[in-house]
């Protein structure tokens, strides 16, 4: 199925049918509702991008007040474009947006009640997925080197072997990001998927005729999702493409980098 936009208290954001049958409170966000200006208008969620840490901090309490989300009890990474997936404690709680984390990871999980785990992104995809039978979450943040990495599976493998939980249980939902449509790259990109998966990412990349190369990550990170055991049936997924709603969503492509984050969010209730 696919991720659809929600309008809560002033605020847009994307949601996945699988997750709210889970019961897992969560939002894929977009630019509106905060606070932000200038380039950062209006939802920023990006911390380190030079906006104001004063508006940062009233889009969290935004979000999570539309969410019934705790914005004490967050936890957040240095993300690094890798396939570092970190298993959240309650010591990793409480931080504010802006606060050092003291730890590099691309992929948050974890079983505490209450507690929320975010990613951002601007074209990366953003993943979170659930486990209603076991009770635990996780959120990945999943770019091509993420992609071609297999963070979402490192993160499957977590939920698997250090909380119990059976793959075919698990729901996920793969968030806004660049599309194929619009994610042209050199041969780095194709061979580093090629690298990885073999024949398998073939279908995923074509080529235009100017000898560029578009990737499908959404579809890359839904192979990697089913080589591991979750279910296609379980599998929702955002058609939209950062590049191309600009409007709606920031994209380091299209802003050369001057701009903010979404982010995605999720949360056991």
């Amino acid at each position: 199925m696919e991720l659809y936009d929600k309008r809560v208290e002033g605020l847009i954001f994307q949601t996945s049918p699988q997750l709210e049958d889970c019961g897992a409170a969560h939002a894929f966000t977009t630019r509106t509702g905060g606070v932000s200006e200038g380039i950062y208008d209006s939802l920023n969620l990006g911390s380190t991008r030079g906006d104001d840490p004063e508006h940062v901090r009233e889009n969290y309490r935004r979000v999570c007040h539309a969410l019934g989300m705790d914005p004490e009890k967050l936890a957040f990474s240095n993300q690094v474009h890798g396939d570092t997936v970190r298993v959240i404690t309650s010591a990793d709680l409480g931080k504010k947006p802006d606060d050092p984390t003291g730890y590099d990871a691309d992929g948050l999980v974890t079983d505490i009640p209450g507690a929320g785990l975010v990613v951002f992104g601007a074209d990366c995809l953003t993943i979170l997925l659930c486990d209603p039978v076991r009770r635990v979450i996780a959120a990945v943040h999943s770019g091509w080197r993420g992609t071609a990495g297999g963070i979402v599976e490192q993160a499957v493998g977590i939920m698997e072997n250090h909380y119990g939980c059976a793959p075919a249980d698990i729901r996920a939902a793969i968030g806004p990001g660049i599309s194929r449509c619009c994610f042209e790259t050199g041969e780095d990109v194709p061979n580093a998927m090629t690298a990885a998966l073999g024949a398998a990412a073939l279908p995923f990349i074509s080529s235009d005729s100017n000898g560029k190369f578009h990737v499908d990550l959404k579809g890359l990170n839904a192979l990697r999702l089913e080589r591991r055991g979750v279910l296609a049936g379980h599998i929702d997924s955002s058609p939209d493409c950062t590049f191309c709603r600009p409007e709606k969503y920031w994209s380091h492509r299209y802003t050369r980098g001057e701009r903010g984050s979404q982010a995605a969010l999720i949360c056991l209730k």
